[in-house]
C-alpha cells in the first residue's frame, strides 16, 4: 500500500513527517501493529497514510469538523471508479482549453460548488457526492497555492492558480486511498466527539489549526468556524483527559517562540508532558521569499 494525501491542505505534515514517525510509540514500533488509531483533526490525512502503509491497524477513526472534507474522505471510500472517472472528465475538458478558458472554467466551478452550499445533503451518500468531491478535488489542484479556505458562509474562496500541468486525477493514489480507508470510520465533528473512540492503549494524533505566528499569518479557517486560543485551550484539557485514559497522545502544532521567544503559550498548556521542538519548512506563504525553516512543536505523553 501506498496511498498518500489526495488534497493539498493548510499545515500539512508532510515537512514533519519524520519527526512524527520517530516518535511513534516504542511498542508500536516493535509490534508493527496499532489496535486502535484515533485522528481527531485528519486534515490531507498524511500522518495516517504514512502509518497506514507501514503498519498494521485494526481500528481506525478519522474525525475533522470541515464537512466537505470529510464528504470527500467518504466518496473515495465507497466509489472511487466513479470519483476517478469525473476527473477525468474534468481533467481532459480543462486541457483542451486556452488559458483565459482555463480560469473561466475554474470560477464557473467555484461558483456551482458554492451555490450547492444550502441545498446539498451531506448525510445520505448519492451521486452528487461524487461530483462534489470531483469538483473539490479540481479546484484545490487549480487554485492559488494548492489550498482549502472558506469564508464564514462556508464557501471556497482561493482564486485561481494558474499552473501549467496541475495533476488533477491521479487515479492510482485515489485507489490507494480508498483502500487504506476500507476498514476506517469516518466522522464529521469536533475533536471532542473522538472520547468515545478513546480508551488505554489507542494511540491519537492530534493536528489542530495551528495557531498563528503572528496577526498577519492568521491562517486557521479550514471550515467555516475559527479555532482560536480558547479552542486551543479547550485541546489542552481534552489532552490531560484523554491521557489520564492510558491513550498514547500525539500533538502537533506552530511554535509561537518563532516570533516571541517569551511566548511560552504552548510551553504552559502542555507543561507536564515531552515537548520537543522540530524544523520545517513554512510551505504556504503568500510571500515566496519568506517560505523557510521554522520551528514546530510535537507534544507526547510518553517517551
Amino acid at each position: 500500500m501506498n496511498a498518500k494525501p489526495f488534497l493539498k491542505w493548510a499545515g500539512g505534515k508532510n515537512q514533519i513527517l519524520y519527526e512524527l514517525e520517530s516518535r511513534i510509540p516504542l511498542e508500536i514500533r516493535k509490534s508493527g501493529i496499532i489496535d486502535r488509531y484515533v485522528e481527531p483533526f485528519v486534515g490531507g490525512g498524511a500522518f495516517f497514510f504514512l502509518i497506514k502503509n507501514k503498519y498494521e491497524i485494526k481500528q481506525t477513526f478519522l474525525i475533522d469538523i470541515n464537512k466537505e472534507l470529510i464528504l470527500a474522505y467518504k466518496t473515495i471510500k465507497k466509489n472511487p471508479l466513479e470519483l476517478i472517472q469525473k476527473l477525468k472528465n474534468l481533467e481532459e475538458s480543462f486541457f483542451k482549453l486556452s488559458n483565459k478558458a482555463k480560469k473561466g472554467l475554474f470560477y464557473e466551478i467555484r461558483r456551482l460548488y458554492n451555490n450547492h452550499i444550502k441545498i446539498f445533503d451531506y448525510d445520505n451518500f448519492n451521486d452528487d457526492w461524487i461530483e462534489r468531491s470531483a469538483f473539490l478535488i479540481f479546484l484545490n489542484k487549480t487554485c492559488f497555492n494548492g489550498l482549502f479556505r472558506q469564508n464564514r458562509k462556508g464557501e471556497f474562496n482561493v482564486p485561481y492558480g494558474d499552473y501549467k500541468n496541475p495533476k488533477i486525477c491521479d487515479a492510482e493514489n485515489i485507489i490507494e486511498v480508498s483502500n487504506a480507508l476500507k476498514y476506517s470510520e469516518i466522522i464529521n465533528g469536533d475533536f471532542e466527539i473522538s472520547e468515545k473512540f478513546i480508551e488505554k492503549g489507542t494511540f491519537v494524533y492530534f493536528d489542530p489549526p495551528y495557531r498563528p505566528l503572528n496577526k498577519t499569518s492568521a491562517f486557521t479557517r479550514y471550515s467555516k468556524e475559527d479555532f482560536n486560543d480558547e479552542d486551543q485551550k479547550r485541546l489542552a484539557i481534552f489532552y490531560r483527559q484523554m491521557s489520564d485514559r492510558g491513550a498514547y497522545l500525539m500533538l502537533s502544532n506552530s511554535d509561537p517562540k518563532n516570533q516571541n521567544p517569551d511566548d511560552n503559550f504552548f510551553d504552559e498548556l502542555y507543561k507536564d508532558f515531552n515537548i520537543d521542538r522540530v524544523l520545517a519548512n513554512r510551505m504556504i506563504n503568500c510571500n515566496g521569499d519568506k517560505r523557510g525553516k521554522i520551528k514546530e512543536i510535537v507534544i507526547t505523553n510518553y517517551k
